[in-house]
């Protein structure tokens, strides 16, 4: 990955302006809204250590467990905050207005989170997922020292580039394309070259958030509002790229939806894969063996994507990745190399205009 590219990624940030919700509020006057900077590849629970301390006196008895909402719509905390604000503000929002809660944590909506340990374990199993799609086993995140493994997370927790790139190197995990010719059997970690020669298809660790939208419109501003996950479809699985042709950015996003879009050959067909139930997404537990990584990419599928359609692919109406929305024909190698969150994932939000289809009887 470009370092400059890596650094750019790194120093963005999200302006926050957040406000104690209403019914927490025990003073007169209400305690104005905290103004916050924060780190789009940071989580929101991390910012507790700011809101508790600034909101603390305006706050009623109780056990504090800090959870957030925008317009209502509970946010969920595994997801990184630059994804969470590319997703559900069509039109960006500066600042981004959000509520603060830290009691009445709405757990029929969202699985628990314990503050950073939650966070941490979150990180720590998605970099060994990301690990086994790309090398086929997660054992260098599995046999990272203790010294290692903390450094490598308090690096992402305070946005240290250089720490974060000291430690992650040992993993192994290069870009796509990224040749070692010092080797007869010299490889990429996303995509290898065998003692003939022939590359073999690269892996690239995605997840795909879809907001399936019905209405047509011309304008981000004219977008109606995400008010329910149920409307968002997680897509976890990977994108293969062969050596040796042009894939696009395009063709990464049909391989992915292949219910939505008629998808000719790219090589090896693998199964959609859509995460239904949150409970799936986070252990705080280790992986045992690369057997449960494994498990963690194979996800069920979800009824949130639906039949093909004979007659009329759906629109794409947006692509956002790191706040950028490229262009469709982009190389997928170049967004896979520089647009890569730290635990190796890339996080791609899409709206998708979606044909309708009668399905009146006569």
């Amino acid at each position: 990955m470009d370092m400059e590219a890596q650094r750019f990624l790194w120093e963005g940030a999200i302006p926050l302006q957040i406000h104690l919700h209403e019914s927490e509020v025990t003073t007169l006057p209400s305690p104005p809204p905290a103004l916050i900077l924060a780190p789009r590849l940071g989580y929101l629970p991390l910012l507790a250590s700011h809101l508790k301390p600034y909101f603390s006196t305006a706050l009623p008895p109780g056990v504090d467990t800090i959870w957030f909402d925008y317009k209502g719509l509970p946010l969920k905390w595994y997801i990184p905050t630059g994804v969470l604000f590319d997703l559900l503000c069509a039109e960006p929002e500066r600042p981004w207005n959000l509520t603060v809660h830290f009691r009445g944590y709405p757990g029929n909506i969202l699985i628990p989170c314990e503050g950073e340990d939650s966070i941490k374990w979150n990180f720590i199993n998605s970099l060994k997922e990301a690990a086994y799609i790309i090398n086929g086993n997660c054992k260098n995140v599995m046999n990272m020292s203790q010294p290692d493994q903390v450094e490598l997370w308090r690096s992402v927790l305070n946005g240290n580039l250089e720490a974060y790139r000291r430690v992650s190197s040992k993993l192994k995990l290069e870009a796509v394309g990224e040749m070692n010719s010092s080797s007869p059997r010299s490889r990429s970690s996303m995509g290898e070259v065998d003692v003939s020669g022939q590359a073999k298809p690269g892996r690239v660790p995605v997840r795909l958030y879809v907001w399936n939208v019905s209405e047509d419109f011309d304008d981000l501003e004219d977008a109606p509002p995400i008010d329910s996950w149920d409307k968002v479809s997680y897509i976890n699985r990977p994108v293969e790229i062969q050596e040796g042709r042009c894939f696009t950015l395009h063709d990464a996003v049909k391989s992915l939806l292949p219910d939505y879009f008629v998808v000719k050959s790219l090589g090896t067909a693998e199964s959609l894969t859509v995460v239904g139930d949150d409970k799936q997404r986070v252990s705080s537990e280790d992986a045992s063996d690369d057997k449960k990584a494994e498990e963690e990419v194979e996800t069920s599928s979800d009824d949130h994507v639906k039949a093909s359609y004979e007659h009329e692919e759906p629109e794409i109406k947006l692509v956002r990745i790191q706040g950028i929305e490229p262009k469709l024909e982009i190389p997928f190698s170049w967004v896979a190399n520089n647009l890569m969150h730290p635990e190796y994932f890339l996080h791609i939000s899409l709206y998708l205009k979606v044909p309708q289809v009668n399905n009146t009887m006569s």
